[in-house]
């Protein structure tokens, strides 16, 4: 794997958890392990395992405390979501090392997805992240909806902003940036960076997570890295989905991701080759085949 000095950007790669947890049939918790396994020996250097989420809420994640005991000493690395307290605590007893947290710029979606108002679920993560750097553990934070909402249409950019600054100053080292129902341009991806750097939030801070909907993923990537962005979510072969749009196609995937910055000569410590290998393997698992182009291509 490329180590940190020579990579030019990471890939946070989301597919294990972002990726499956939209799976209808339950994938076998082994399966999840190899995934995870290949997915490093890759050179992918962070990838995000599962949710401690109640499996009432997300059953096919149901197996996150076995799935973290199977990976053993290599899954306290892992980045895992917690959606509140009692998800810290069961990252805590298996002495997880990062996690992160999932919040909402819009009212709609933190009613429907946290059960919270837009103001309210500031206090819900408030103790969480608190408890989880007092015990040294590193945070993530997500904001979704920041270019649309299935339910309010436009997000207003200040909005998006002002949520993600109060996501990030509770206590979080990274702020990843969600296009949740794929509807962003190139072009508000820059406008949304600008007002977040105006705000006191650099690039090296930010993340971004695109979802491809309307195709645009691959360009809203591209734009936000010539803006400087040098961390992006993706999921390998494309796995994922957004149960609140209409065709919605998904996570940017991984291994289309990886093939634009060969182009531009941009290091991301990726085998390619075995990226594509395991999407391919995975696609054999779930029985359907990977909507990446590239992996098409390759495999």
């Amino acid at each position: 794997m490329t180590d940190d000095q020579t990579r030019d950007v990471t890939i946070y790669e989301v597919g294990a958890r972002d990726g499956l947890q939209n799976e209808k049939g339950i994938v076998p918790v082994e399966a999840k392990a190899e995934f995870i396994g290949r997915l490093l020996a890759a050179g992918l250097p962070v990838v995000e395992a599962t949710s401690f989420v109640h499996p009432r809420w997300v059953p096919q994640l149901a197996d996150a405390g076995d799935l973290m005991e199977l990976l053993g000493e290599d899954g306290r690395h892992l980045p895992v979501l917690v959606p509140n307290e009692r998800g810290l605590d069961r990252a805590l007893e298996l002495g997880l090392e990062h996690i992160a947290i999932f919040g909402s710029a819009t009212e709609t979606f933190a009613q429907k997805n946290l059960n919270r108002s837009l103001d309210e679920q500031f206090a819900m993560f408030e103790p969480t992240v608190t408890r989880a750097r007092a015990a040294g553990m590193d945070v993530r934070a997500y904001v979704s909806m920041c270019f649309g909402d299935p339910w309010e249409g436009a997000v207003p950019v200040d909005q998006v902003v002002g949520v993600g600054k109060r996501l990030f100053d509770l206590g979080a080292s990274e702020l990843s940036l969600g296009d949740t129902i794929g509807v962003g341009t190139a072009g508000q991806v820059g406008t949304l960076l600008d007002v977040f750097n105006a705000a006191g939030l650099p690039d090296d801070v930010l993340a971004v997570h695109f979802h491809d909907t309307y195709g645009q993923a691959l360009a809203n990537a591209y734009a936000a890295y010539q803006h400087g962005i040098r961390t992006f979510d993706a999921s390998a072969g494309g796995l994922g989905g957004c149960p609140y749009a209409e065709s919605a196609t998904g996570n940017l995937a991984t291994e289309d991701l990886v093939w634009m910055f060969r182009g531009l000569g941009v290091e991301t410590g990726v085998d390619l080759d075995a990226l594509v290998a395991t999407s391919t393997w995975m696609a054999g698992v779930l029985g359907k085949p990977s909507v990446s182009r590239v992996v098409t291509a390759l495999s």
